[in-house]
C-alpha cells in the first residue's frame, strides 16, 4: 500500500483526529500572524527611514510634525509626535506665567526634560507591545504543539496494542498500519512547531533592532530639545 498521509488521518481515531484538528488550527493562526507580521514589518521600516530623512532635513520641529503625521507604521514618527504635543503643552503653560526669575527657568528646564522623557517612554513602551502583539503565540505554538502530536501519537499507539490484544495477533501486519497512523500526529506536531520557532526567534530580533533604533532616535531627540533650552537660557 502506498503511503497517504491523509488516508492516515481519515483512518486514526477520534483522539488522533481531534489532535490532528488542533494542530491545524495552531497552523493556520501561526501562518496568519507571520505573514501579517511580515508585512507590517517591512511597513515599519520603509516609514521609518522616510521619516528620519524628512526629519533631519526639517528646518522646525513644526515643519517635522507635519511630515510625521504621513507615518503612520514608523514608531520614532509616533515618538516625536508624542514628545512635540508634550513640548506644546509645557509651552502654554509657561506662556501663561510671568515675571519668571532664572532660578524658576532652570526648575521649568527640568521639568521639560523630565515630563518630556516620561512621554517618550511611554511612546516607546506602547510602540514596542503593538508591534510584538500576537508573538508570544508563536512561542506558544512552537512550545505546545510537539506535545500535542506526542500526545496523538502516544494515544494511537495505545490504540494499537488494545487491538493487538482483541486479535491475539502481534505480526507486522496488524501492528504496523496503527503505529504509523499514529506516529503521523508527531510529525504533524514538528511540522507545525518548526516554523514557529524560526519566525518568532526572526520577529524577536527584528523587535529588538526596531527598539534599539527608537532608544537612539529618543536620545538624539531629547539631545535637540535640552541644547535647545540651555541656547535660550543663555
Amino acid at each position: 500500500m502506498q503511503l497517504s498521509i491523509t488516508n492516515m488521518i481519515l483512518h486514526a481515531g477520534p483522539v488522533g483526529q481531534l489532535v490532528m484538528l488542533v494542530l491545524l488550527i495552531f497552523s493556520m493562526v501561526s501562518w496568519s500572524i507571520v505573514f501579517i507580521k511580515m508585512r507590517l514589518f517591512k511597513r515599519v521600516l520603509a516609514d521609518t527611514q522616510d521619516f528620519l530623512e524628512a526629519f533631519w532635513s526639517s528646518s522646525k520641529l513644526s515643519e517635522a510634525y507635519d511630515t510625521a503625521q504621513e507615518y503612520e507604521f514608523s514608531p520614532e514618527a509616533a515618538i516625536f509626535s508624542a514628545g512635540f504635543t508634550e513640548l506644546q503643552k509645557i509651552n502654554k503653560i509657561r506662556n501663561r506665567k510671568e515675571g519668571s526669575t532664572q532660578t524658576e527657568t532652570l526648575d521649568m528646564q527640568m521639568a521639560t526634560m523630565d515630563n518630556l522623557k516620561r512621554a517618550i517612554r511611554k511612546t516607546e513602551s506602547q510602540e514596542i507591545t503593538e508591534l510584538g502583539k500576537y508573538l508570544p503565540f508563536l512561542a506558544t505554538t512552537g512550545s505546545a504543539t510537539p506535545f500535542i502530536g506526542l500526545f496523538g501519537t502516544v494515544w494511537g499507539i495505545m490504540a494499537s496494542f488494545h487491538d493487538i490484544g482483541m486479535r491475539g495477533s502481534a505480526s507486522l501486519t496488524v501492528v504496523a498500519p496503527g503505529i504509523s497512523e499514529a506516529l503521523v500526529a508527531t510529525a504533524a506536531g514538528l511540522a507545525v512547531a518548526i516554523p514557529a520557532v524560526i519566525f518568532y526567534n526572526y520577529y524577536a530580533s527584528k523587535l529588538t533592532y526596531i527598539d534599539g533604533e527608537m532608544q537612539s532616535f529618543s536620545t538624539d531627540f531629547l539631545n535637540l530639545v535640552e541644547r535647545d533650552l540651555i541656547s535660550r537660557s543663555q
